[in-house]
């Protein structure tokens, strides 16, 4: 079988870097004698013309036009889009007549719709494209989810049928594991802490639903009872209003880690105590995974995808309620006993997601949809 995996411009979105890679490397473990193929846009660039709107216009029509329209061209058995937000392609596969899978991993934008707003040079424009290209998922033959919860926000935002659809959850990359006590001590000390210090992790984008916000106000009262923590962020900096949350309150114990290569991160997750990941909505939650695969308990939020991806492995709040994160957090620092319990649930949960079970999956998805073609084929050669 020769499968077409059609990703984003490379780095353009590194969630969807690491999904496309986990996938891949999956495949080519599970089915070895496929071809697996990666196609991926060219970049555009437009440096010699100083006016954006000249470098708006021709994004557009590498995304929209060009690239699709390459696609199309591919001779490949299946198609495999990875991306939602690229849904507009399966527009133009569905007239090469083979088999084309997308995979949707939240529909977040519906539900926050000013994440678009905050991101985006010309919002309406925005909107209206990527409404298109999510209407494209119904062109689709088959409509994987990453999470229960997202599939019901396929099927109640798209008003998608529920057997078009399945779900096949994300995985935990090898790299991340638990490192020798010696090395994450040493990383510690390099950042200026000392073993007494409990700290705690955020890890990821600062969207408005990733409430970090809420983590200061729960960092201000830890400081208020005295307790010696110390925060690490990683992925987006804070906003302009945190800083100054910060600053207002004092909270110097503090640091901004920017953004870590793996190797780096790796380290970080097992450095810190616990990773404190309130989300208000995630379409499945990666860093809960690389947490508890690196040693790390969680507090995580019981909306959404997060307890089917938590499981017993975490401890689960109301992602607004501040004095049940105090409570959890003073718990683990008090309790090493309870603190070990979680580190043993999280490993075993984390094991739980690979990318050999993950592409064995898809794998199925893929020989399910070819049979189907094929089983309709023979029988209009009868008739």
């Amino acid at each position: 079988m020769r499968v077409a995996i059609v990703r984003r411009l490379p780095k353009d979105s590194f969630s969807m870097d690491v999904y496309a890679d986990g996938l891949v490397s999956g495949l080519k473990a599970v089915r070895p004698d496929w071809e697996i193929i990666e196609l991926t846009p060219t970049p555009y660039s437009l440096e010699r013309q100083r006016k954006s709107w000249l470098k708006g216009i021709q994004k557009y029509y590498e995304r929209y036009w060009r690239y699709p329209a390459t696609l199309k061209r591919q001779v490949a058995d299946i198609f495999h889009i990875i991306d939602h937000s690229e849904g507009h392609i399966a527009r133009w596969l569905k007239r090469t007549g083979k088999p084309v899978v997308i995979t949707c991993h939240d529909l977040i934008n519906f539900i926050y719709p000013e994440n678009i707003q905050d991101q985006a040079k010309v919002p309406f424009i925005s909107k209206a494209s990527w409404k298109y290209s999510i209407g494209g998922l119904k062109q689709s033959d088959r409509i994987i989810t990453v999470s229960s919860h997202t599939a019901k926000d396929v099927t109640r935002l798209l008003h998608t049928q529920s057997d078009r659809l399945t779900v096949v959850p994300n995985a935990v990359e090898s790299c991340f594991r638990l490192l020798p006590a010696a090395e994450i001590a040493a990383f510690r000390s390099s950042q200026g802490l000392t073993p007494q210090t409990f700290c705690l992790l955020n890890v990821g984008s600062n969207h408005p639903r990733k409430n970090v916000s809420t983590v200061l106000k729960v960092l201000e009262i830890l400081k208020s009872q005295g307790l010696p923590v110390h925060f690490w962020k990683t992925g987006a900096d804070f906003t302009a209003e945190q800083k100054t949350f910060i600053q207002n309150h004092n909270l110097e114990n503090i640091t901004y880690l920017g953004k870590p290569d793996k190797a780096t991160l790796v380290k970080i997750y097992n450095a810190a105590d616990i990773l404190l990941a309130p989300a208000l909505y995630e379409g499945f939650g990666m860093t809960i995974l690389e947490a508890m695969a690196c040693g790390t308990p969680v507090i995580t939020s019981n909306v959404t995808s997060l307890p089917e991806v938590a499981g017993n492995a975490a401890i689960l709040v109301e992602p607004m309620d501040v004095q049940a994160m105090v409570k959890a957090i003073s718990h683990l620092q008090t309790d090493p006993s309870y603190q070990n319990i979680l580190i043993q649930r999280g490993q075993e949960r984390a094991r739980e997601f690979s990318w050999e079970k993950t592409g064995e999956q898809i794998a199925g998805v893929y020989e399910h949809l070819l049979g189907s073609v094929q089983n309709s084929s023979s029988k209009t050669s009868i008739v």
